[in-house]
């Protein structure tokens, strides 16, 4: 079980698609039993494809309970993983407004 934070940034090419939906996607794929790294890519992959996006990233940070109750306990422990497509994957000026606008 995690609990966590999903940031998501694309540049459409025609096609947009509501806020609303956006939360449901992550919240489809955040329900299901996986590791946080596919998840991170499929919820990527997704919206790359559904709306033919410029670019897509994926920020995803949580916090693990395997991590905090059992084993190591570490408690203030997060894991953070990224995924970019497209112009996002070809940019770093892209990848840096993006992680700029998240730091405010």
């Amino acid at each position: 079980r995690s609990f966590g934070k999903v940031s998501v940034g694309y540049i459409p090419d025609g096609k947009t698609i509501g806020l609303s939906k956006l939360a449901r996607l992550v919240d489809f794929y955040a329900r299901r039993l996986q590791v946080q790294e596919r998840m991170t890519a499929q919820i990527c992959n997704i919206i790359m494809e559904k709306l033919n996006a410029k670019g897509v990233i994926v920020v995803c940070s949580g916090e693990h309970l395997c991590m905090k109750m059992r084993g190591v306990e570490k408690q203030d422990s997060t894991t953070t993983t990224i995924e970019t497509a497209g112009v996002f994957s070809d940019s770093s000026t892209l990848r840096d407004d993006f992680f700029h606008a998240l730091s405010h």
